[in-house]
């Protein structure tokens, strides 16, 4: 690096996943793959970067989104496109466009990073990981307490379930929010002296999001306004009524909380969010609802669908402030090699034992040194035992092994009997 010159840091909002806290990252997509599998979601995997008209037609180009938060951008052909903001939009795209809907039903899931230019802070980043699970062609409040059941089943998995609450709502139809929101209004304008700077804003663009405010000084207003609930028609209580009775029957436990909304006309009836009051303003770690309404709006037939979207950083953030996981070393068997016939013994031998023991994470020490730095490196890696090569073992065909994290006698062995120690010991040792 040429003198003075300063290191070239990451973008701020934009953080990397060190090798120490990858197996986290892991531990957490493993254990959502295996829970969206035993409920038969199939993956999807979907394009970073989309059109922008995308992202306008389905959020809405007078969103804070689309009119602050985008990254966008125009290519070399002139066609402005647009890291995305959030999942579902390319997932009904790409449904669209393939002709998964027609007459069809879909339990689909994606992940990966999405990207939204906001003030970084503590679980919200400018890049950030979502996972996201949406169905297409089911009306009824089966498949929203389904994907109510399969998070409360994820989080039980991941031992964070008794730190999360479910929280729940409906939205009814659009000419039911619409009636409402001619109340709403009216009341919010008796109170206008207490309303912020946003809400005044969102008075007549979006009224319904003044619902949602965390301002301390609105709340004693808000909680005396109209009840959304209170001018829902007869199918869309009926249906909300279904969906609280499959869960009483489930026991699981929600939170009426009529304060909870969606800004965008396309979302209807049920609403859900699983917060926790562990990670302060950020409490919510996952939020869905029904947006039948958006499969048109893309330009597609009339259709059903809900889905839910988690931030992952969140949920890794309560599972590190719980310290309730144990995550296994990424290495089980450490090698030490010790002069020239040594490494050329070790060389064959690791390969023999990753042909036997299919599984077993071996890694073998490179670059030379001492027996006493090796051993520290061994230690350094977490490894449950050391495999010792020396010119003497090279000599004899044999090895020494060594347990590092309990105190036993280091003993000489067979290539044979060190094949047979460790596969038993692989086979029986706890999992990650």
């Amino acid at each position: 690096m040429a003198k003075n010159q300063q290191a070239i840091q990451a973008i701020r909002g934009m953080h990397d996943i060190l090798p120490e806290q990858s197996p986290y990252w892991q531990w957490l997509e493993h254990n959502a793959r295996q829970v969206l599998a035993s409920y038969g979601y199939q993956e999807i995997r979907l394009p970073i970067v989309e059109k922008t008209e995308l992202f306008k037609r389905s959020i809405g180009e007078v969103t804070d989104i689309v009119e602050k938060e985008m990254y966008t951008f125009d290519d070399r052909n002139g066609d402005s496109l647009t890291l995305r903001p959030e999942g579902t939009a390319g997932c009904l795209r790409a449904c669209l466009e393939h002709g998964l809907l027609h007459n069809q039903s879909h339990r689909l899931w994606y992940y990966g990073p999405m990207f939204r230019h906001e003030r970084p802070q503590k679980g919200r980043y400018r890049q950030f990981y979502q996972l996201g699970v949406e169905t297409y062609g089911m009306a009824g409040p089966d498949v929203d307490a389904e994907m109510i059941q399969l998070t409360d089943r994820l989080w039980r998995k991941l031992g964070i379930r008794d730190n999360v609450a479910l929280q729940l709502n409906s939205l009814g139809t659009t000419e039911e929010r619409a009636a409402y929101r001619g109340h709403l209004v009216g009341y919010f304008k008796q109170h206008i002296d207490v309303l912020d700077e946003d809400s005044l804003r969102r008075l007549e663009t979006n009224p319904l999001r003044i619902l949602d405010s965390k301002n301390p000084d609105m709340l004693p207003m808000l909680r005396e306004a109209p009840v959304l609930l209170e001018h829902l028609g007869e199918e869309s209580l009926r249906h909300f009524d279904s969906l609280k009775t499959m869960l009483d029957d489930l026991g699981i436990v929600y939170e009426l909380n009529t304060r909870l909304v969606r800004g965008l006309d396309y979302y209807g009836k049920t609403v859900f969010e699983w917060v926790t009051d562990d990670l302060g303003a950020q409490g919510t770690i996952c939020a869905g609802g029904r947006y039948d309404g958006l499969i048109e709006q893309l330009g597609g037939k009339a259709n059903h669908a809900i889905g839910f979207a988690m931030g992952m950083e969140r949920i890794l953030a309560l599972v590190e402030q719980l310290d309730t996981v144990n995550i296994a070393s990424s290495v089980d068997v450490y090698m030490i090699r010790v002069g020239t016939e040594a490494e050329k013994a070790g060389l064959l031998l690791s390969e023999q034992i990753r042909n036997a023991i299919d599984g077993l994470k071996l890694q073998v020490n490179c670059g030379g040194g001492s027996f006493k730095s090796q051993f520290k490196k061994a230690d350094k890696s977490g490894a449950e035992f050391a495999i010792i090569i020396g010119e003497d073992e090279a000599a004899r065909g044999e090895v020494a092994l060594k347990s590092l994290r309990i105190e036993q006698e280091q003993v000489s062995l067979t290539h044979s009997a060190l094949l047979q120690i460790l596969e038993d010991w692989h086979q029986n040792k706890p999992l990650a």
